[in-house]
């Protein structure tokens, strides 16, 4: 025992023994000396280690740390060790290297830890049910979905409730836009069944007017949250922890889709509605895992307007005289009955909707230009003025979009590897004709394609037999001649 530092636990357990036994008895069960044991008694033992105050072995660093490298810090506390290190081979040549960079690493720690800067704080926030909704968009791009077999870059507007965490996820086509943020939100309020007291996002340009210094809200994001009766705020620019309830639940959200999809076995969909249900399901599921809190939100959830309001933007348009408009950047073509007319459209996410008057006459899939412009055009709307001047359409500068992708594309291809003839050119609109009359794009497509790649060239009039109606029938008509006498009665009697 004599020479050999005794243990906390052996002190623990001469204490424990000391209540019921003498100090000798007491020392003797603990293993220690009855000298030790009267320390213990009056006070004087410690089990704790006190700390050097010199060093075991030489300074690696031989005081070039606080010579040179300190007065740096000082000016500037974000150089980092690899760089101070550096700067001392430039200072010290050939003295220090790469394996004084540990060393290094340790010396400036503490250094920030007991002499550097203060540090930004994280305030923890408390939140009260019902008393904030927070969204956000989030890429979804590094997670490689496609749909029918194309890359679909896309964003999720996402939705939360601080403090329950219910959430809704919507896909979202364009950019951060008014119709985005305005369907999304309205929908994430309706499928929760209330309204919070606020509705945070980061400075959206669709709902703020970030050139101004005070907070200003765009007039249709002002609108919006007076409809619903909801304050909305944003976190400061350049401050992305303010907006972590929502950036945390983006991973959270972004690592199940990722799993779901491992375990689906595939990242390709078969349309972006299928894709939205599949989203849908892993929030559901999310949400279910916060049940007993969003019970308790939804008491303290403001109630729902009457109605929704407007979640799109408004534009006029003239039909120009080749049967197309340009909203956003992007051309669309309308069926040419339109051309000379005055358009309405009301622009959302996802869909045009064009009114003549105050009747909608036309609806239309939204596009979005991804380069300086980009195009929408279906042939059906312009094929019968199209077929009337077959050789317009050999120089239209929207000869490539006329045709439909697929099958039709590919024999454009093969008819024209070596040279665009009047002849390809006929004959394709005679086809396109035949697909619109006749309802049969997909099975016409494939079946001229089909004999092409064989060597064979189907005539118009053969796919006319194939794909036209059989037969017209004309319904048989039986007529039947009243009596004379019928009329009589009907007008009251006989005459003479």
């Amino acid at each position: 025992m004599s020479g050999k530092p005794i243990t906390k636990q052996q002190v623990n357990l001469y204490m424990s023994y000391r209540k019921d036994h003498k100090q000798t008895t007491a020392a003797a069960q603990a293993g220690m000396s009855e000298r030790t044991a009267s320390r213990i008694d009056t006070g004087q033992h410690s089990t704790t280690k006190q700390p050097r105050a010199y060093r075991t072995r030489k300074d690696p660093l031989d005081g070039a740390f606080e010579l040179h490298l300190i007065p740096l810090l000082k000016a500037d506390p974000k150089l980092q060790p690899v760089t101070l290190l550096d700067q001392l081979d430039n200072v010290m040549p050939g003295k220090f290297g790469r394996n004084h960079l540990r060393t290094l690493q340790r010396r400036v720690k503490k250094w920030l830890a007991t002499e550097g800067p203060d540090q930004e704080v994280i305030f923890r926030q408390k939140y009260m049910p019902g008393f904030m909704g927070i969204s956000d968009y989030t890429w979804m791009n590094k997670l490689n979905i496609s749909i029918a077999g194309e890359a679909f870059e896309h964003k999720l507007f996402h939705y939360k409730l601080v403090f329950s965490g219910w959430s809704y996820a919507q896909v979202v086509f364009s950019g951060e836009s008014f119709e985005s943020l305005s369907t999304g939100l309205q929908n994430a309020f309706w499928r929760s069944g209330g309204v919070p007291q606020t509705h945070r996002t980061d400075s959206l340009s669709a709902a703020f007017n970030n050139h101004y210094e005070q907070e200003t809200l765009t007039e249709r994001y002002q609108k919006l949250c007076k409809h619903y009766g909801v304050i909305a705020t944003r976190n400061n620019k350049g401050v992305a922890h303010e907006n972590g309830a929502i950036e945390v639940a983006h991973s959270h959200l972004k690592q199940k889709v990722d799993q779901q999809l491992r375990l689906r076995g595939s990242r390709d969909f078969a349309t972006i509605t299928e894709y939205q249900s599949f989203v849908d399901l892993i929030v559901a599921k999310i949400n279910r895992q916060c049940k007993t809190r969003f019970d308790e939100e939804r008491k303290h959830l403001t109630a729902l307007p009457k109605r929704r309001t407007n979640d799109f933007s408004e534009q006029y348009v003239k039909v120009t005289s080749s049967s197309t408009i340009s909203i956003k950047r992007v051309t669309y073509t309308v069926p040419s009955r339109l051309i000379g007319h005055r358009l309405l459209v009301h622009i959302y996410d996802t869909r045009l909707a064009l009114f003549l008057g105050h009747e909608e006459t036309l609806s239309l899939p939204r596009i979005y230009a991804q380069g300086h412009r980009a195009r929408a055009v279906d042939y059906k709307h312009v094929i019968h003025s199209l077929a009337k001047k077959p050789n317009a359409f050999k120089y239209s500068q929207l000869r490539e979009d006329l045709i439909p992708e697929g099958d039709f594309s590919l024999l454009w291809q093969q008819l024209t590897a070596q040279h665009v003839s009047d002849k390809d050119c006929r004959y394709m609109v005679d086809l396109l004709l035949l697909a619109h009359n006749y309802h049969c794009e997909d099975a016409l497509g494939r079946y001229v394609l089909k004999n092409h790649e064989q060597g064979k060239r189907i005539s118009i009039d053969m796919c006319r037999k194939l794909f036209g109606p059989s037969m017209v029938t004309v319904p048989n008509i039986v007529s039947h001649q009243h009596h004379i006498s019928d009329y009589d009665s009907l007008l009251g009697g006989m005459h003479g």
